[in-house]
């Protein structure tokens, strides 16, 4: 339970300030196309004999950069999005059926398996969370530059695409981090919905990065704490609890009188 709750906590304290400019730019479907392609990471690792985090933050950074740098070029972005997320999923799925001698649990990679977080698992995701952490507030300026107008960013000497970029090697990071807490299905609500449970109280990005990471790490250990009470599974739960959070954050301006 100790490991569990430090994975949740890390997972959460990463993926949570990253999801605000997910949010930001509208990239939900971006992220979750980077985190189905992780699926076919995984198969890839089995296959190959490699360790299951660097098959998917291989595959996701690939994916995210095809996507990136043929956007734009007869396809919308989300058809492309669809295309690849879902043709990266399914290769992968069938991929692990062809794998002999490793049995593999698809539910885990799927939906998490919180509770079979090892020592090593627990020094990648906090590994991974102090990268993230790190490169965003090395780019916080230049990324909400680029996030709030392309045009002033290049009048500022700063490179939108190359921002687009460190947010997608952070994604990638965040993807490969959270398989073993949530799995490749569920990583992007915990990107996205700490970031829009705070939206309505925060009065400054950075206060908004700060309080979204607060309400994802306490719905990684408020979940873990209900999985355990209720046998359910953790990771599905601690997405319901963030859930939860969000539709307590609408009450106030749901019940303010409309002008």
């Amino acid at each position: 339970m100790t490991r569990a709750a430090l994975a949740g906590i890390g997972t959460g304290l990463a993926a949570a300030p990253l999801g605000c400019f997910v949010v930001w730019r509208r990239m939900a479907y971006f992220g979750d196309a980077t985190a189905h392609a992780a699926i076919l990471g995984v198969a890839l690792s089995l296959a190959l004999s490699l360790p299951v985090v660097a098959g998917a933050l291989v595959v996701a950074l690939v994916m995210a950069t095809v996507v990136t740098l043929i956007s734009g070029r007869g396809y919308a972005m989300d058809t492309l999005l669809g295309v690849m997320a879902h043709s990266a999923l399914a290769f992968g799925l069938v991929g692990v059926t062809f794998i002999d001698g490793v049995r593999i649990d698809l539910m885990a990679y799927l939906f998490g398996d919180i509770l079979a977080v090892s020592r090593a698992d627990l020094a990648v995701i906090w590994g991974g969370a102090v990268l993230v952490l790190g490169l965003i507030g090395w780019r916080w300026s230049a990324l909400l530059t680029a996030t709030l107008n392309a045009d002033l960013a290049r009048a500022a000497g700063i490179d939108p695409r190359r921002e687009q970029l460190v947010l997608t090697l952070a994604l990638a990071v965040v993807v490969a981090m959270a398989i073993k807490v949530v799995g490749v299905l569920l990583i992007t609500a915990l990107l996205i919905i700490p970031a829009a449970t705070v939206r309505p109280f925060a009065t400054t990005p950075e206060r908004m990065g700060v309080l979204a990471a607060i309400v994802g790490m306490a719905s990684a250990w408020i979940g873990l704490r209900a999985s355990f009470a209720l046998d359910t599974p953790t990771g599905p739960t601690i997405v319901c609890v963030a859930a939860v959070l969000f539709s307590l954050s609408t009450v106030p301006s749901t019940l303010r009188p409309s002008s």
